[in-house]
């Protein structure tokens, strides 16, 4: 099969990684004063230019900075905008893992005036991963729709906004505003972390999101198509946009369930992005029978080696999954990852770093394998 010139490639991965030590104790003396804001840099750029090497050794065409420069995945973002707070959820969820399940409130964002891009927020750690990357450079950013998801109309001010459509309007040009300084300085692959629509696949969250912040979720994946679209609207034609939807992962935790059928034909077919990085380590994942609808344009990466335990899949298992997935979409439109990123935030792993990148270096084994690339 021809090789891939452009991402996702075959074999790909989601974005964050297990912090090291010295990272994770660097930013503790940070929190208490002990160290300065460079000294920090400073240990995080040597943490950085290491796991970079490590993502090369193993043949991986695009890298990235294993979100270093963040303690998580979504607030370092967020709350960068003007007039934007943290609180807690209004609804609670489920955390589930092979242990049972408990209750908790995730964090979200509160909007509490006119939302603006005071200044650049993940650009200068972009411009050092494009610095000293050799493979492509690859930048993760919270879906837009994260803004609004965990606590709906009434974590916007109405002030500031009596009209929704006027939120979204400017969520989506503070999102332009970074890609544009992004694309300025060279990003061609980025990554959206769109986890509601993947929560938008199970029925108890579906309830929950009626009930508690007065959505109707059958509207809402065309409320967020259109939303991720008008944000990505002024990328340049050569910048690969790609959605990475996610049940929940922290800890070996999960909080959704559900196949991609209630989303499917917006997602695959209203969002106007490039490819689509899809969970598919577990049966709560449902089957491959959804991907019947995307595209032939699109490109869909199956996340098919679990961030959530350490036991390496086996190459057969693997393969056999991906061949099952092919049945539905062409060999040539899928690729492979696993399943989520290793550390959505700095902490909670659930395995070593070493045992991180074994799993890595399969998806490269098994791409060349089945991909010859």
């Amino acid at each position: 099969m021809a090789e891939r010139k452009w991402p996702p490639f075959r074999a790909d991965q989601v974005g964050s990684l297990i912090r090291p030590p010295e990272l994770i104790a660097a930013r503790a003396r940070r929190s208490n004063g002990e160290i300065s804001a460079e000294q920090l840099l400073q240990i995080q750029h040597a943490a950085i230019r290491e796991v970079v090497h490590r993502q090369e050794s193993l043949g991986l065409r695009a890298v990235t900075d294993g979100e270093f420069n963040r303690g998580t995945w979504q607030t370092d973002f967020l709350l960068q905008f003007a007039n934007v707070r943290p609180v807690a959820s209004k609804f609670s969820v489920r955390f589930h893992n092979e242990q049972g399940a408990t209750e908790g409130r995730p964090h979200t964002v509160q909007v509490v005036g006119r939302l603006q891009r005071p200044h650049g927020i993940f650009v200068e750690d972009f411009k050092f991963l494009r610095s000293i990357a050799s493979a492509v450079p690859k930048i993760t950013l919270p879906s837009p729709s994260v803004m609004h998801f965990r606590g709906g109309r009434e974590a916007i001010d109405a002030d500031a906004y009596p009209e929704m459509g006027e939120f979204y309007e400017d969520l989506a040009r503070v999102y332009r505003e970074e890609l544009a300084e992004l694309a300025a300085h060279g990003c061609r692959y980025l990554q959206l972390d769109e986890v509601n629509f993947a929560y938008l696949c199970d029925p108890a969250l579906r309830a929950d999101i009626r009930r508690n912040i007065g959505e109707d979720p059958a509207a809402l994946p065309q409320t967020y198509a259109r939303l991720i679209n008008a944000a990505i609207a002024d990328r340049p034609a050569d910048m690969v946009v790609c959605l990475h939807l996610c049940r929940g992962n922290f800890a070996g935790n999960w909080m959704a369930a559900g196949g991609y059928e209630p989303v499917a034909e917006v997602l695959f077919n209203e969002v106007a992005v490039d490819g689509y990085f899809l969970e598919y380590d577990s049966a709560r994942a449902g089957g491959f029978e959804p991907l019947r609808l995307v595209p032939n344009n699109k490109m869909i990466v199956l996340g098919l080696v679990t961030t959530k335990h350490a036991q390496l899949e086996s190459k057969e298992e693997l393969e056999r999954r991906i061949q099952e997935a092919a049945r539905f979409l062409p060999l040539e439109q899928l690729a492979l990852s696993p399943q989520c990123g290793f550390a959505s935030g700095i902490a909670g792993a659930t395995m070593s770093s070493d045992e991180q990148f074994a799993k890595l270096e399969r998806v490269v084994e098994v791409a060349r394998e089945v991909w010859g690339d």
